[in-house]
């Protein structure tokens, strides 16, 4: 079966209703440390991660170069280098290159998630649906929230910055329990991150490469040790020599 646009909107519902919780609570946080609302509102349209986009907020507000926010940039969203070339092999053969580039701008950890779960080709229209509104609900979310001020009391902002997190739980748990492979590099991925964070000299490195050294260590095991057969090519080469 065919991955619809009509599909990709419909998959995507979710993942726009965590994000506006979570680009609200950027666009108070910003807006209040100084950054005008409409620099907040364009900086959520032109990059959808909030990591990135608190850390790039916090150079800019610090009055720091353009090269620090280079830097910091780089180190916090380098995983999506990994993101998209494992997307890139999921995606349809139609897929042209420019669509590839388009389809690149709007990969988060949310959507790649959700991209990847699915087992039919990842055709173009299904990851344009995909990825509509959670732009659009990214960017309004942090235009309201940056318009809205410091009106919210601290309580409700710190619940709202953990919203992105148990959304993107909710999108791996699920896969992670129907597959026991894949929870166990789950499970080896959190155990990496966790060492990073509770260890004395581990910590000291940004949490940027720590994800990315987490991913690679927990792919690479998982590829060596619980490899995942491509039943769904084996089945339809069978299919064809058998019609042929």
């Amino acid at each position: 079966m065919k991955l619809t646009y009509k599909q990709g909107l419909k998959d995507g519902i979710p993942i726009a209703a965590g994000y506006f919780a979570v680009s609200f609570a950027f666009g108070v946080s910003v807006v209040s440390q100084g950054l005008p609302w409409f620099v907040a509102t364009v900086m959520s349209l032109t990059n959808l991660t909030s990591a990135g986009q608190f850390a790039g907020a916090s150079v800019i507000i610090a009055l720091g170069t353009v090269f620090e926010i280079l830097l910091t940039q780089v180190v916090i969203n380098a995983r999506y280098f990994l993101m998209s070339i494992t997307l890139s092999q999921r995606l349809d053969e139609k897929v042209t290159l420019l669509d590839r580039f388009l389809i690149s701008y709007g990969i988060t950890d949310e959507i790649f998630g959700v991209a990847v779960s699915k087992k039919e080709p990842v055709t173009k229209e299904y990851m344009y649906g995909l990825i509509l509104l959670p732009v659009i609900f990214w960017t309004l979310g942090t235009l309201t929230g940056g318009l809205a001020g410091n009106f919210l009391p601290e309580i409700v902002l710190n619940s709202l910055s953990i919203a992105l997190y148990a959304m993107f739980i909710a999108i791996v748990v699920p896969a992670g329990m129907g597959n026991k492979k894949v929870f166990v590099v789950v499970a080896i991925a959190i155990g990496l991150s966790c060492l990073f964070y509770f260890t004395p000299v581990l910590n000291t490195v940004s949490s940027g490469i720590a994800y990315i050294i987490s991913a690679l260590v927990a792919s690479v095991i998982g590829a060596i040790f619980f490899p995942i057969k491509e039943e769904s090519t084996t089945q339809d080469h069978s299919q064809e020599e058998q019609n042929g």
